[in-house]
Order: structure tokens, then sequence, then C-alpha cells
């Protein structure tokens, strides 16, 4: 007689993953099905759009601007971040809000789902999915710094700063058509397939899923914030210009056809730099012996 095998007592060791309805669910439809997610994050993108406005008036907008202080920059920085990565989230944000609405959640009821638990999880992924952008921005500054106390003068426009911008911005355009690009790229524009299959529920799950949406999200992108740091990270403008492409690449229509594009707008601000940079519409020269220094009490402030 075959004795039966004594099964492990307590919940299963891995967490039930959400199951779709229908047909797999598109980051459209999920804008569709939640337009409340969305519409909360591209208000807080406008809010993070003014705030940074609002700080950055007046300092330098040219590559080489001094970063101020560390805490000054880390929080700067975040609020950038906000404003030109939420638009491009928000269809993720919608998946992960439908995913949630079908969690086979043993603490509460379904029924309860949408109105008490639903924004809570979906802040918490966003705070988790900034938080890895805000990492990135330390380490940033930190190389950034290190260059400057390393090569001091080298780097100053007249002498190797402009061809340094331009190797910047040749090195983004050369990573769009990599393997690596391909892949986070992937995972940004399909994310429900890659959510599912890293699925944890809860509220810690939230925010540890925010950060590994983020991670993919900085291993699209991290090419990208390094070329605005080359055309100058204090600029709304370039701003503009970085936060368009991403949202072109991860939300746009041709995710291939824009990742190409972006290819080929770096490639010709690389040239324009070398060539003519002071016709450059948008572009600040930096002066000779220009640091790119910001003022004091805005650095303050």
């Amino acid at each position: 007689m075959t004795l039966p095998v004594p099964q492990p007592a307590g919940p299963p060791m891995t967490p039930p993953v959400p199951q779709s309805a229908g047909p797999p669910m598109t980051p459209r439809q999920a804008v569709r099905a939640h337009p409340g997610v969305a519409a909360a994050l591209l208000a807080a993108a406008a809010v993070a759009w003014w705030s940074t406005a609002e700080r950055m008036a007046g300092m330098d907008a040219g590559p080489g601007t001094a970063l101020g202080a560390l805490g000054w920059f880390t929080g700067v920085w975040a609020v950038m971040m906000a404003a030109m990565m939420l638009p491009s989230l928000a269809p993720t944000a919608a998946v992960y809000a439908a995913l949630v609405r079908r969690e086979p959640s043993r603490a509460l009821p379904r029924r309860v789902l949408p109105s008490r638990v639903l924004p809570s999880r979906v802040l918490l992924f966003g705070g988790g999915y900034l938080l890895v952008w805000s990492g990135a921005g330390v380490l940033a500054y930190a190389l950034f710094e290190l260059g400057e106390s390393l090569c001091g003068g080298a780097l100053a426009w007249g002498a190797g700063g402009r061809w340094l911008a331009a190797g910047v911005l040749v090195f983004a355009a050369l990573y769009q058509l990599t393997s690596f690009k391909r892949a986070f790229l992937t995972r940004c524009r399909s994310p429900l397939r890659f959510l599912r299959a890293s699925w944890r529920e809860g509220r810690t799950g939230a925010f540890a899923m925010g950060l590994r949406n983020g991670g993919w999200c900085l291993g699209c992108s991290w090419a990208l914030m390094a070329a605005l740091f080359a055309l100058g990270v204090m600029s709304l403008s370039w701003m503009a210009l970085i936060a368009g492409l991403v949202a072109l690449e991860k939300i746009g229509p041709w995710g291939r056809a824009a990742k190409f594009t972006t290819a080929g707008v770096l490639l010709v601000l690389a040239i324009a730099i070398l060539a003519v940079p002071h016709e450059l519409p948008g572009f600040v020269v930096p002066g000779p012996g220009s640091t790119g220094s910001m003022h004091a009490m805005k650095a303050m402030g």
C-alpha cells in the first residue's frame, strides 16, 4: 500500500498571480479601463514640470553646468524624473492597476480592492519606479563630480568639452541599436507578460514591482539621460526633447521606428555640436573659462 505524501502546511510559497479574463490586455486598453490612473500620473507630471521650471529659472542651461550640493540636486532630479517619465509610465501603471483588481487576494474580498487598495498600490508602484531614477541621479552626480575633480580644465568647452559632449551623444545613439536596448524596450512597451511573471502581492509587492519596472526603464533610457547631460541638464528645452523621445519609444505606435529615429536625432545633434554649435537652436555654448556655475540663491532654494 502506498502511503500518501504529506503536504506542507501553510500558504503556497509563491503568491497567486492575477488571472486574465478574455484576451490579453494591451496598455491602451488598460488606460481606457483605468483612466483615473493615467490622469493622476499626467497631473503629477504637469505639477513636476511647473516646479522644475520654477527651480531652474535663471540657471545656466549649457553642458557642464555645476550641479550644486548633492541634496539639492537629488531633489531637483527626482522632480525632473517625475516630469519626464511619469507620462510614459502611465500605460504600465494602468496595466498594473488592472492586474491588482484581478488579484486573488487572501486578505481582502475582491469587491473592496478597487476603492481601498488600488490607489495605495499604484502610489507605491510609482514610488518604487521613481526611487530607481533618483538613485540613478545620485550615481550621475558622483560620476560628474569625479570627472570634474580628475580632469578639471581638460573638460572645458574650449578644450575637450565639445568633443566629450558629442561623444556622449554618439554613444547614446549607438546604444539605441543594441540588443540590451531592444530587450528593455520590449518590457516597457508590452508590460503585461513581464508584470505577471514577476508578480508580488500586497503593498510591499507593489513597491518591489515598481523598483523592478524602474530597473527596466533605466536600462532602456539611461543613455538618453546621459545625452541630456551632454546637451544641458538644466535646460527645459532639452528636457522636453528627451522626454518626448522617451514617450515616442515607449508608448508611440511604432517602437522599432522610434528607436531608430531617436538614434538619428542624437547623431544629428552630435554633428551640430561639433560643426555649428552656435547655430543649434536651444543649445547654450559655454563661454571661455565658464564652469557653468548656478546662482547661489537658486541652488539653496
